[in-house]
Parts: structure tokens; sequence; C-alpha cells
């Protein structure tokens, strides 16, 4: 198989894979429940896929400027683990969930096992990488450490406020990237707001004798990735809302990796934390990993006209405890 977003120069074939709610959207009579996006579809269309349709037929950002496509029929599959294994893989990877199926002109393949899979989700092989003193603008004599598996370019990080102590849980948010809320100051998340003042609360826990540790995890988009975040944005301005957006991209609305968090926290010898969020699904997910959970501290913020719409979804929609 060859993704569809990264394949280049004359590559076409008779099948394409893609997810079972884009298969949804695109009407397709064998289309799977849309409460499982990852699960996979085989289709045939009338002719081969070219570059150019099959990128069309992937994302559904293009649905407004390329509208005509078709007629597909769906066929039956019979390696759907490795289907499935395939779809996950491109979510890693940040690129669309859509492959060429046997393509013509697509090079040498590189064998892979669907239980190849399983060595980007062991949270165990994570080591600490480096430490540093690390001044911040909240807290001046804050620590950074990083984290790194062997086999993964993304670094992971930690900053660690105060003084660390094991008679206190420590004030902890778990941070997923944002480079357009952390980086660039979007108005379209709370991304930004959170973090700072994630830390200006940990420096004053700090100041009272306690102490913060703020992971800051290399996912952007909750797990999906830059680029495919940005379609996510596109579908929002064509009206739908965060999660709609990420359930026709044939994407997870939740895909951060809370192993990596607990294993984190357990590398920095924190034994129970006091958690940061207003989502009581991560006190869950957490949990479920051996963090000792003691507190839950709320975390809202003020909305503003660009991501009201955005936090009612995580209220109404993701059970996120927001006024």
């Amino acid at each position: 198989m060859q993704p569809v977003e990264t394949a280049f120069g004359e590559v076409s074939a008779g099948e394409m894979l893609i997810s079972a709610t884009r298969a949804a959207t695109l009407k397709l009579a064998n289309q799977r429940e849309a409460a499982a996006p990852r699960q996979p579809v085989l289709l045939r269309g009338a002719e081969t896929f070219d570059l150019p349709e099959a990128l069309a037929i992937a994302d559904p950002a293009l649905d407004l400027t390329k509208p005509m496509k078709g007629p597909f029929k769906a066929l039956a599959l019979e390696w759907e683990e490795q289907a499935a294994a395939a779809l996950e893989l491109a979510r890693i990877a940040g690129i669309l969930p859509a492959f060429l199926v046997a393509p013509d002109g697509a090079g040498e393949a590189v064998h892979l096992e669907a239980s190849d899979l399983d060595a980007f989700s062991q949270a165990d092989t994570l080591r600490i990488a480096s430490r540093a003193s690390l001044p911040v603008d909240a807290a001046p004599d804050a620590r950074i450490v990083a984290f790194r598996h062997p086999d993964d370019t993304r670094e992971h990080v930690a900053l660690v406020i105060g003084k660390e102590r094991s008679d206190k849980p420590p004030l902890v948010r778990l941070h997923s990237e944002c480079l357009t809320g952390d980086v660039l100051g979007s108005l379209k998340c709370d991304c930004g707001p959170q973090l700072d003042a994630a830390l200006h609360a940990m420096a004053h826990e700090a100041k009272e004798g306690g102490w913060g540790v703020l992971l800051y995890m290399r996912q952007e988009g909750r797990g999906i990735g830059l680029i495919n975040k940005l379609r996510a944005y596109r579908l929002q301005d064509q009206g739908f809302d965060t999660v709609d957006a990420n359930t026709r991209l044939g994407l997870p609305d939740e895909a951060r990796d809370f192993p990596t968090a607990a294993r984190m926290l357990d590398l920095l010898g924190v034994r129970s934390i006091r958690l940061m969020t207003n989502n009581p699904a991560k006190v869950d997910a957490l949990g479920a990993h051996g963090v000792k959970i003691d507190e839950r501290v709320p975390h809202a913020l003020p909305d503003n006209p660009h991501n009201a719409r955005y936090l009612a979804t995580k209220r109404d929609r993701a059970g996120h405890l927001l006024p």
C-alpha cells in the first residue's frame, strides 16, 4: 500500500483503503458506524485512481472545491487487521488515513506486520534523555527534563517548578503541543492561555511550599498532527464542530498518549498528583495507567468570539466541566 498523501510521481491503483467515516461521507452502501472512525473500508472506482483523484477522495476539506466523485463500490476486506494497522500508522504519522492499494509505479515495497504497530505504543521504552535548568517568565528557577523513545524522534518534556518533595503531590498539567495556540497566539483554541495560566499557577504553588510539573506532550491536535489539525480547522470554517471535523477526516477526536504521560511521571518519581484539568475523562485515562490522582483542579479560562463554539463543543460533546 502507498499512503495517498506521501505518494509522488506517476502512481495509480485500482483500489483505495479509507476510513469508515470517510466512506460514510462518500455514501458507500456498506458504510460502517461513524462511532468507529478508524475502521477500514476498501473501495474501487469506475477507473483507476491517480494521485489528484485519490487526494480529493481522501481529504474531506476538499469536498467543496472538488465535489464530483465516484461512483464507488465497497469491496470485501479479507485483511482487516492489517488495514486497521495501516490507518493507525497514518494517524501516528500525522497524514490522511487513506492508501492506494497495490499501486503501480510506487517503487519497492517495505514489509510491515500488523504487530509492528506495537513498537509505537509501548511507553516502557521511554527514557530520560537530558536535564537542564530553564528559567521561564513564570518561574526563573524552573528545570526541564526531556524524554525520548529509542525509536521515536518526538521528544516530550516536563517542566518542574518548585522544590520536589515526596510528602506533597505536585500540581500537574498534561498539555498537548499546540503550535498555533502556544506559539502563534491562535484565538481558535484556549491552549496558549491554558499553558500560561498553568505555569503561573505552579509558580504560585511553589511560593506556598508546593511544586508543579508541566508535561508538554508532542501530540499536536490531541494526537492527529499539525496538518490534519489544520484540515479540521478548514472543516470548522465550513460549519462542522471540532468533533465532527475530526470524524469526517476519519480520525479520532481523542488520541492522546496517556501511557507515555504516566511513564514520564513515573520516571520523575511522582507517585500521586493534583491534576489541572476540566476533563473527567483525562482523570480516568491517567488513573487507568497507574497514576494516583488526589484531586482534580479546575482550569477553565474565559472564552473569546473565536473559540466560544470550540469550548461549547468540549462541554456539550466531550464532557468537559465548563460553564
